[in-house]
């Protein structure tokens, strides 16, 4: 009888218009995320989407303050984290300082706007661990024009970003712009870390931005199949996450980040099967 009333419980959420709002981002994030998410976990930017997460989350902190749409607010802060995280971290070896140095400081400014913030409790607790019921028309649509940009930017500069990020040093022998291409790649992977911010939180992007990546690559080495791989399992998990937690009614977070878990043991469970070595993820 529980999972009947579950199930049928489930069912009914799914006419609301929350809710199908809620999918429709989950499936435009799932996208994008799996598009970049290989190329993150090529280029050892795990911690720069870390970091870029939580400037999101700071400037929606300030966002939420000052009364102006949470989802903006995300995105410039994500965007401003990236962009400092480009033009002061290129070099590999000051990257995981530089990002500590900003995250620590924004991480500063974002719990002293909460603290300042007077409005609901779930307003500040869905800034860290995501709510569906904030994905609201306004929402949409700044995901929808933001995904648009981010999927035009990478349609013009994919090959050489993928070459840049296969073998930097070949690529900057041939010409290919490697410092503007990881400034521009570095701003990409803010405004969809910010998309992600108000369904997953900035405490769990990762599970969006790195896990289906990091499960890709570990069982295939050619770009295009890991790409498809990785956008199917950030579908699935955003997707079937959200979906599963609408009877319980508990944080699609969690939901996510378990089934993209699942995801990456899988994967590594196949590559073990078949043998093959694994890349870096």
């Amino acid at each position: 009888m529980d999972e009947l009333f579950t199930l049928d419980g489930t069912v009914e959420l799914l006419g609301e218009g929350f809710v199908q709002n809620a999918l429709l981002a989950c499936a435009v994030l799932g996208l994008v995320a799996g598009l970049l998410t290989p190329l993150v976990v090529s280029r050892g930017m795990a911690f720069a989407v870390h970091g870029t997460s939580e400037l999101a989350f700071t400037g929606g902190a300030a966002a939420l303050l000052i009364g102006v749409e949470v989802g903006i607010g995300s995105v410039v802060g994500a965007v401003v984290a990236a962009m400092i995280f480009g033009v002061l971290g290129l070099r590999q070896r000051e990257r995981d300082s530089v990002i500590g140095v900003v995250m620590a400081f924004g991480l500063g400014l974002g719990v002293l706007f909460l603290s300042l913030y007077e409005g609901r409790s779930a307003n500040r607790f869905g800034l860290l661990t995501g709510s569906i019921v904030s994905v609201d028309g306004t929402n949409l649509w700044v995901l929808t024009v933001v995904a648009l940009v981010v999927l035009v930017t990478l349609a013009v500069i994919y090959r050489p970003l993928l070459f840049a990020s296969t073998d930097p040093d070949v690529a900057l022998a041939r010409g290919v712009p490697v410092r503007a291409l990881s400034l521009v790649f570095a701003v990409l992977i803010g405004l969809v870390s910010a998309l992600a911010v108000p369904i997953v939180g900035a405490i769990l992007v990762l599970a969006v931005m790195i896990v289906p990546g990091a499960a890709a690559n570990r069982v295939t080495a050619n770009p295009v199949l890991a790409t498809v791989l990785a956008i199917v399992i950030a579908e699935l998990a955003l997707v079937g996450g959200t979906i599963l937690s609408l009877a319980p009614g508990l944080p699609v977070s969690a939901y996510v980040a378990t089934i993209g878990f699942v995801a990456y043991l899988i994967c590594r469970l196949v590559a073990g099967l078949r043998g093959r070595s694994p890349v870096r993820a």
